[in-house]
């Protein structure tokens, strides 16, 4: 079965804006000032998987053809933004998925 999936990720900050960059042909990404830190957490997307803006703000879209690898590199990028050494009920910054869309199914022969 081939089909193509997608799911929004959206990110939360309190105070700190957390910046996003995709990078290397919507492979790579990249978190810049996750809670004012200066250190860059980057996230490479599994094969197949490409990563792209979706125009509004402090969102952005994966998307690929395998549900898998979509839902693995939505996960990396969500734990890549986990919160140590601080109480998790008061800061709820990250990187969150906020939408699971299956867009189309490709017929196969």
């Amino acid at each position: 079965r081939v089909a193509i999936t997608a799911g929004k990720m959206k990110s939360v900050y309190a105070h700190f804006p957390i910046n996003i960059n995709i990078i290397n042909d919507n492979t790579h990404v990249e978190v810049h000032n996750f809670l004012g830190e200066k250190f860059v957490r980057r996230v490479n997307l599994l094969p197949g998987v490409t990563c792209k803006s979706t125009g509004n703000k402090d969102e952005i879209m994966v998307e690929g053809n395998d549900v898998e690898n979509v839902s693995r590199s939505a996960a990396l990028i969500q734990q890549s933004t986990t919160v140590k050494n601080k109480d998790i009920r008061k800061f709820l910054d990250g990187v969150y998925v906020s939408e699971k869309t299956f867009i189309q199914e490709l017929a196969e022969e």
